[in-house]
C-alpha cells in the first residue's frame, strides 16, 4: 500500500507549486538560477522558471562526464534489422555531439534557428537532437519515412535553416529511401533550407545535390561549447500526427522540460543514475523524445536505441533479448507492441530462453491498456505492469503509478493516480465536477505543470481555441473517463469515441474491455456507426490470436463476444455485429485508427492520416466496414 509520500507530494504540488517545483529544479544545473518558479503574470500563458538560464545538452552530457560518468555507456544502439550493435559512452557521445554542433554552427545555425531532423533509429538522430540543444537551436524531429506531403507541411511551418537526414530507413523486409521523399517535400515547400546534412547508410546511398553535405564531413568540425538559453526558450517543436491543414506544432521549453523529465525518471519510472532503461519507440514520437533521449540522459542512466520491431526481428522474443542483453531495469512501449507479442506467442514460451531478473517494471502508454493484455503481461513477466497516460502535448505522464516515489496497488484498466503537478478533474457538460465513478470529460485545471506545452508554435490563438476554450481555466485533454473512490483515473477513450446509443452514452473502452477479455482475441476496436433508429450503434472488429481459425471457430467466437458484451456492459450496448479481421489499421506509433474506420462505415470520405503504418490494412477492411447490420 501507499507509504504516504505520493499524497504529500501531490498535495504540495497543487497547493504550493513554487515550493514543489523549486525543489525539483535543484536536480538541474543552472547557469543563472530562476528568479520565479511559476510565472502566472500572463494567464493562460503560464511559464516556468523565468529568469533562469541553462543548457539542456550540458545537463544531459557535460555534467555527467565532469562528475565521473564519462566511461559509462550512454547509448546502446541495438539494430536487428542491420544485425549490428554499438555502445557509446557518455564521453564519446559528448565528443560526437559537440563536434556535430560545431558543424551545424559552421553551416550558420545559431540560437533560435530551427533544424529539422528526418532520421531512422540510429545514434546519429540522438546526436543531432543534442547538438541542436547545445547551440540553443530548436529541433523538429519528423518520423523517418513520412510521406512528402506531411514532411513538406512541417518544413513550411518550422522553416528550418538546416535539415538533417539519412539515406534510408530499414524495415524487416525492405529499405525505405529517404532522399527522394525529402527532395519531393522540399520541392513542395515555399521555404527552402540552406543545407541538408546527409548520413549515408551502406544499405542505400543517396545521390547528393548542391545543398547537400555529408554527415561525415560536418562532424569533422571544431567542437562547440554549450550556449546559455533562457528556461523559457524553446528546445523543440514536435508536430502532432494526422493533422489537416497547417500542422500543430507542440512547443517544449528548455527549463521546465528538463526539470519535469528528471523528476519523472526516478519518481515515476524508478530508474536511477547508472541503470539501464529500454524504451521501444521512435525518436519521431514524443515517447522517443522524452524517454529514449532526454529523461534517461538527464538522469545519467543508460538508454537503449532499438532499431527493430516487437515481432519479426526475428520473432516475438525480441524485447526479452534486449532486456536480457543489457540488464534493463525497466522498459517502456505501447500496449499494441505487447498485443503483437501475445498474438505471435500466446503462452509466452519464447521468454524462457532469457534472463529477465533485472526487470522491475514494464510501462505501457500510447493507447489504453486493456485488462486482458495487462493480465497476460503480468502473468508472464512477474514484475509490475504499469499503465501510464499522457499526450504529445504534455510530454510526460498525467496519470501513473509512481514506482519510485510511492508504489501503489495496480488496478487493471487504470493508469492509477494523478501525477504531482496535474490537477486532473472529471467534468460534466457544464463544467461541474462529476461524482466519483461517473464518466465525464477529463480536464486539467491550469496551470499545467513544467514540461508541458506553453503554447503552439507561432499560434497562441490556436492553442487557446483548441485546448482552453471549452472549460474556463482548464486544459481539455480530449479524453473521457472517470475517477473512482480511491482516486484512480480510468481513461475510457477519446471523447469522440463516446457512443450515443438511443440516448445512452457509452465509452468504446468499456465495450473493448469486454471483447479483449475473450481468450481468442489478440486485439480489438469498437466504433460507433450512424443508425437511423438509435443514433449510433457499436460495431466490433477483432483480430484473433495465433492458433484460432476464423473459418472454423469464427461463428462460435462471435456469438461468445456478443454475449460477453451483453453480460459485462449490458443490453443497452446493443452490440450485435462483430467482424473477425486479419489486422487493424494503426498509426506508426500504434494508435488504432477508429475515426477513419468510423468514417468508412458511415459512407464518408475517410481522413487517412499521413502517420498510417500500412494503408493496405485499411483497404482490406473497406468492404467489411461498409456492411453494417442495422
Amino acid at each position: 500500500m501507499s507509504n504516504g509520500a505520493y499524497a504529500a507530494a501531490y498535495e504540495q504540488s497543487i497547493s504550493d507549486p513554487n515550493a514543489f517545483w523549486g525543489k525539483a529544479a535543484e536536480a538541474i544545473e543552472w547557469i543563472t538560477p530562476p528568479t520565479t518558479v511559476l510565472d502566472d503574470s500572463n494567464p493562460p500563458f503560464y511559464r516556468w522558471f523565468t529568469g533562469g538560464q541553462m543548457n539542456t545538452c550540458f545537463n544531459a552530457l557535460d555534467r555527467h562526464v565532469r562528475d565521473g560518468r564519462g566511461e559509462q555507456v550512454a547509448i546502446h544502439h541495438d539494430s536487428p534489422v542491420t544485425d549490428t550493435k554499438t555502445s557509446i559512452t557518455y564521453a564519446a557521445l559528448l565528443d560526437q555531439v559537440s563536434r556535430f554542433a560545431g558543424g551545424l554552427r559552421d553551416l550558420g545555425v545559431v540560437k533560435g534557428d530551427r533544424v529539422l531532423i528526418y532520421m531512422p533509429m540510429v545514434p546519429e538522430a540522438v546526436v543531432a537532437m543534442l547538438a541542436c540543444a547545445r547551440l540553443g537551436a530548436i529541433h523538429s524531429v519528423v518520423f523517418g519515412g513520412f510521406a512528402p506531403a506531411e514532411l513538406s507541411a512541417r518544413i513550411e511551418d518550422a522553416a528550418p535553416k538546416v535539415i538533417v537526414s539519412a539515406s534510408c530507413g530499414i524495415e524487416p523486409t525492405r529499405t525505405i529511401a529517404y532522399k527522394p521523399m525529402l527532395d519531393a517535400a522540399i520541392d513542395r515547400s515555399s521555404h527552402q533550407p540552406e543545407h541538408v546534412v546527409m548520413l549515408q547508410r551502406p544499405q542505400v546511398e543517396a545521390p547528393l545535390g548542391e545543398r547537400d553535405v555529408l554527415w561525415d564531413k560536418v562532424i569533422e568540425a571544431e567542437p562547440a561549447d554549450c550556449v546559455a538559453v533562457e528556461a523559457t526558450d524553446p528546445l523543440y517543436i514536435l508536430y502532432t500526427s494526422g493533422t489537416t491543414g497547417r500542422p500543430k506544432g507542440i512547443v517544449r521549453d528548455n527549463g521546465g522540460h528538463a526539470v519535469a523529465l528528471r523528476w519523472s525518471m526516478e519518481n515515476i519510472y524508478d530508474v536511477k543514475p547508472g541503470e539501464t532503461w529500454f524504451t521501444a519507440s521512435d525518436v519521431g514520437w514524443v515517447v522517443g523524445h522524452s524517454y529514449i533521449v532526454y529523461a534517461p540522459l538527464l538522469t545519467g542512466a543508460t538508454t537503449v536505441v532499438y532499431e527493430g520491431k516487437p515481432v519479426g526481428t526475428p520473432d516475438a522474443s525480441a524485447f526479452w533479448r534486449v532486456i536480457s542483453d543489457y540488464g534493463a531495469v525497466a522498459m517502456f512501449t505501447a500496449p499494441t507492441a505487447y498485443r503483437a507479442i501475445k498474438r505471435e506467442d500466446p503462452n509466452g514460451e519464447k521468454k524462457a530462453a532469457f534472463d529477465l531478473s533485472t526487470l522491475r517494471n514494464v510501462f505501457l502508454a500510447g493507447e489504453r491498456l486493456d485488462p486482458d493484455t495487462y493480465h497476460w503481461a503480468d502473468n508472464l513477466l512477474h514484475c509490475a505492469i504499469v499503465d501510464n497516460w499522457w499526450q504529445t502535448e504534455t510530454g510526460w505522464p498525467i496519470a501513473a503509478n509512481l514506482r519510485g516515489l510511492d508504489p501503489m496497488p495496480i488496478k487493471a484498466g487504470s493508469p492509477s493516480v494523478r501525477v504531482p503537478g496535474y490537477d486532473v478533474q472529471v467534468l460534466d457538460e457544464v463544467g461541474n465536477q462529476c461524482d466519483r465513478g461517473n464518466e465525464g470529460a477529463i480536464a486539467i485545471k491550469l496551470p499545467l505543470p513544467p514540461g508541458t506545452l506553453p503554447t503552439l508554435w507561432q499560434d497562441d490563438e490556436r492553442y487557446v481555441s483548441g485546448y482552453l476554450s471549452v472549460y474556463d481555466g482548464y486544459y481539455l485533454t480530449g479524453d473521457g473517463g472517470l475517477m473512482d473512490e480511491d482516486g484512480y483515473l480510468f481513461v475510457m477513450g477519446r471523447t469522440d469515441d463516446v457512443l450515443n446509443v438511443a440516448g445512452h452514452r457509452l465509452s468504446t473502452g468499456s465495450i473493448e474491455a469486454a471483447l479483449s477479455g475473450h481468450p481468442a482475441v489478440a486485439e480489438c476496436a469498437v466504433i460507433g456507426v450512424a443508425d437511423d433508429f438509435k443514433g449510433q450503434i457499436p460495431r466490433g472488429l477483432v483480430v484473433l490470436k495465433g492458433g484460432y481459425d476464423a473459418s472454423t471457430d469464427g461463428d462460435r467466437i462471435v456469438a461468445e463476444l456478443v454475449k460477453r458484451v451483453r453480460d459485462e456492459v449490458g443490453a443497452v450496448a446493443s452490440l450485435r455485429q462483430v467482424d473477425i479481421v486479419p489486422a487493424l489499421p494503426k498509426t506508426r506509433s500504434g494508435k488504432i485508427l477508429r475515426k477513419t474506420m468510423r468514417e468508412i462505415a458511415d459512407g464518408k470520405t475517410p481522413t487517412i492520416p499521413g502517420t498510417i503504418e500500412d494503408a493496405s490494412v485499411l483497404d482490406a477492411l473497406a468492404d467489411t466496414l461498409k456492411h453494417t447490420v442495422h
